[in-house]
């Protein structure tokens, strides 16, 4: 006799959704993870004992199906266009179904005035999930993950060299199973924790040179930080494959990074406060991630020497996007004046005193 809520997992393949179903399944709750397809990833959540759901979270009818007979959920909104069109779905979903509570992963920059329609959306959704009725949300808004700065893995463990779009910037960047865990644990107990936002970091800010540093230590060999421009990393998210969506909008991370949005309030305390356990050492992460690269990317592989090298003479010869006119062929919502979070002063505010203010940026958009 079923005895616990059940839990439905959104993302449940990906870089937190995996965790928080691999720790409810191990505190007793039956779990049901929603994924877009059957796959290696799915078959082994459903070997460690999930029930599998696959469909589609912008389909209504998919989301609805999958809350039956659900009473608690961990959202990971798909990182696509139409963000706000899922939110707007997810939301209700889960007032049809009467959820109890749902734990909703965002990010750390939403406020209303942000250049990225991304980020923009996300602050939208925060809020139009705060008007639900029946359904109380835990917000959980990390920054730039760990693994980002693990993603030219290849480079990093064959030639030595960290590449990125980040400057000097600091920030304490949380690993995917930190992040997990929090939300894992607002689920099982949620009664302290509702209407809260939570914002999971590393235990210390760190340089790019510093993350650098501890991967040399992690790999036994040294490797050191190049600084690169936006027009070359879109060179090189492009020649790794990833989609023109994805790389328009880290680029706008990129600057907000640059400009100290990061390191704004961190790092906080958040997972060991609801977790019980201190946060990761970014070593540490390094050191795990690099045994398993799946755990960086899905599809990531070492690789060779030889094959870093090529990527590189591919990467020279990919051409750069244009990224601004990229976003207004989609159509976006461009505002005349943007402002990165770092120039909102409630925004600010907020991050300095270690919450989200869902609602910042109203008054200082002018």
């Amino acid at each position: 006799m079923q005895t616990k809520p059940r839990i439905l997992v959104t993302g449940a393949a990906g870089h937190t959704g995996a965790v928080v179903v691999d720790d409810l399944l191990k505190a007793g709750f039956p779990v049901r993870a929603f994924v877009r397809q059957h796959d290696t990833r799915s078959a082994a959540l459903e070997q460690a004992g999930a029930e599998i759901f696959v469909g589609d979270l912008f389909d209504f009818r998919d989301v609805r199906a999958a809350m039956n007979d659900v009473q608690r959920a961990y959202h990971c909104p798909p990182f696509a266009m139409n963000l706000l069109h899922g939110a707007m779905v997810f939301a209700l979903a889960a007032e049809d179904a009467k959820l109890e509570v749902v734990a909703l992963l965002s990010q750390w920059l939403p406020h209303a005035s942000d250049p990225s329609v991304v980020t923009r959306e996300h602050w939208l959704a925060n809020n139009i999930y705060r008007w639900m009725p029946s359904v109380d949300v835990i917000h959980i808004n990390p920054g730039w993950f760990a693994f980002v700065y693990m993603l030219g893995l290849p480079s990093i463990v064959h030639l030595g060299m960290m590449v990125g779009p980040f400057g000097n910037a600091q920030n304490a960047p949380p690993s995917n199973e930190d992040i997990g865990h929090v939300a894992a644990a607002v689920l099982v107990d949620p009664a302290d924790h509702l209407g809260k936002s939570y914002r999971p970091t590393g235990p210390k800010l760190m340089t790019p040179d510093e993350m650098a540093s501890d991967m040399g230590k992690a790999l036994g060999r040294k490797v050191k930080y190049q600084d690169a421009s936006v027009k070359m990393f879109t060179k090189a998210a492009l020649a790794q494959g990833f989609p023109l969506f994805e790389i328009a909008h880290v680029a706008h991370y990129s600057a907000a990074s640059k400009s100290g949005a990061f390191s704004s309030g961190a790092p906080t305390d958040h997972v060991e406060q609801v977790t019980g356990k201190p946060a990761e050492p970014f070593i540490d992460t390094a050191r795990r991630y690099f045994a398993n690269p799946k755990l960086i990317y899905h599809s990531l592989e070492t690789g060779t020497k030889l094959g870093a090298f090529a990527f590189l003479a591919r990467m020279l010869m990919t051409r750069a996007p244009d990224l601004g006119a990229y976003e207004r062929s989609l159509g976006y919502p461009l505002l005349k004046n943007p402002k990165m979070a770092s120039e909102n002063p409630d925004w600010v505010a907020a991050a300095q005193n270690q919450q989200l203010h869902l609602l910042s940026g109203v008054e200082n958009m002018r």
